[in-house]
């Protein structure tokens, strides 16, 4: 197994690659795996997630040494870059590509309509384009989905069961990802059987995230929805510093925002999702096609609270909602 120290250390650069041998395979044939992610090579959440999909790898029989090799490029956080990543990824001819985010998976398809795609972390790859279909994707694409969009009104809920006082709620969101406009509107759709006024923040980089929330803030009785995005995840710090600073109670997506500080998260659980890519590109490895290897949804959602935050901002958590938690951090 690899540890996540040894592991960081070895990616290093922006071009990362690390051999590994598929075990039992009788081929001498070299095979070759891209990944391709829109994070920097430092972000740790984004090394965790390629960490999962390593060690599933290694899981399923594909072990150090021999017979694959795989290529990582990391975007930096740089629409510019990762596209540029995700052509030097295909010519590289790989037998399969993974992509983490769909910030990832739409340049590889500018690149690329035939190389094997395998995504993880995705919202909604049908409106995107993606694929034909969840039961029949059709094309080179195929991977898991983050979650489906009445996820949102979920949100909303969370947001008033801490926070019954809470009559605005500011959602972040990231104009450019595909999802975006059906996630707002399952979200607006709930808003005014809650008493909720939505005020929609489009994150664009640190200046505009700070100016947004500093001025929805100046009005009370505020909350937050964190929908995530990559750029999201990228300014998570800040983020999570600006709901402090301004004393907004918010719902994150994803439980790394919890970990790091945030409230409270409901969503799917994204290593899981690299662990389930890796027996998808194991299947590809082996002579599946994507076209025949449907999009799967998840079966399962994680709510995480985090009790030290919850009393910095002056909030009690519910006794009915902490049961409910599948973790609590304290």
């Amino acid at each position: 197994m690899i540890v996540r120290r040894e592991f960081i250390t070895l990616l290093g650069g922006a071009a990362a690659a690390w051999p590994i041998a598929a075990g039992g395979q009788q081929s001498e044939r070299v095979r070759r795996i891209g990944v391709l992610t829109p994070w920097a090579s430092n972000d740790g959440e984004a090394q965790d997630r390629v960490t999962a999909f390593v060690q599933a790898m290694e899981q399923l029989g594909w072990t150090a040494g021999r017979s694959v090799r795989i290529d990582y490029r990391w975007g930096d956080g740089k629409a510019d870059m990762t596209r540029k990543y995700a052509t030097e990824l295909v010519a590289l001819a790989p037998d399969v590509i993974l992509a983490l985010s769909s910030a990832a998976v739409a340049p590889l398809l500018e690149a690329s309509r035939t190389v094997p795609i395998v995504f993880a972390g995705v919202a909604d790859p049908v409106a995107a384009g993606y694929v034909e279909s969840l039961a029949r994707p059709g094309g080179n694409v195929t991977g898991f989905t983050l979650y489906e969009y009445s996820i949102g009104g979920k949100w909303l809920e969370l947001l008033k069961e801490i926070s019954p006082r809470v009559t605005r709620a500011a959602v972040l969101r990231e104009a450019g990802i595909a999802a975006g406009p059906g996630l707002f509107g399952a979200i607006q759709a709930l808003a005014p059987s809650l008493g909720l006024e939505l005020r929609l923040v489009n994150v664009q980089d640190a200046a505009e995230i700070e100016r947004a929330l500093a001025a929805f803030a100046q009005v009370s009785n505020g909350g937050m929805i964190v929908t995530g995005s990559p750029r999201q995840s990228a300014h998570r710090e800040l983020i999570i510093a600006m709901a402090a600073k301004h004393r907004l109670p918010a719902v994150y997506n994803a439980r790394f925002f919890v970990a790091a500080g945030g409230l409270i998260s409901y969503g799917t659980d994204v290593l899981d999702q690299s662990r389930s890519a890796a027996r998808y590109v194991d299947r590809i490895l082996k002579g599946e096609e994507p076209a025949n290897l449907p999009v799967q949804a998840p079966t399962k959602y994680e709510l995480v609270i985090n009790l030290k935050t919850a009393k910095a901002l002056g909030i009690e958590i519910p006794p009915t909602l902490l049961a409910r938690a599948d973790e609590v951090i304290e």
